[in-house]
């Protein structure tokens, strides 16, 4: 068995091992430069030392291209789309309280320590501490 056929069978087993056990391309990546390097083995007959650099650079470059341009860029928080909420229960000054925020129910803090937040008043979100929202209270913003 020649090195070019060696080549394309791992270039095969990768592609395929992508469509069972979804990698987000890299498996894939993986393959494509197998059957890139065997065209190269067949064509400049180059050594096997070579082949596999060029296998490992290639790799490495279409993984990184592949995340750069086809997945989509990662935000922070989701805050920034969507700021009103909901109080589902009191907020009593300086304790938590629960909001309706997204659809779900998330426990939350009013910015102001010494402000009241009465049950089902909207509520802007002004950020995100671990898993609590702290909030203000529409009226005290709109003053």
């Amino acid at each position: 068995m020649t090195i070019t056929i060696i080549w394309l069978i791992v270039g095969a087993c990768f592609c395929l091992s992508e469509l069972f056990i979804p990698t987000a391309f890299v498996a894939f990546m993986m393959g494509l430069s197998a059957f890139i390097v065997a065209l190269l083995s067949f064509t400049l007959g180059i050594p096997l030392w070579l082949q596999a650099l060029c296998w490992l650079l290639l790799s490495g470059s279409l993984i990184v291209l592949t995340r750069k341009y086809i997945s989509p860029p990662r935000r922070k928080s989701k805050i920034r789309d969507a700021v009103l909420g909901e109080t589902i229960t009191e907020i009593p000054a300086g304790r938590t309280g629960r909001v309706l925020y997204e659809g779900n129910s998330w426990r939350a803090r009013c910015d102001d320590e010494h402000a009241f937040i009465a049950p089902y008043q909207r509520v802007y979100v002004v950020r995100r501490e671990g898993t609590t929202l702290i909030v203000m209270p529409e009226n005290i913003l709109h003053s």
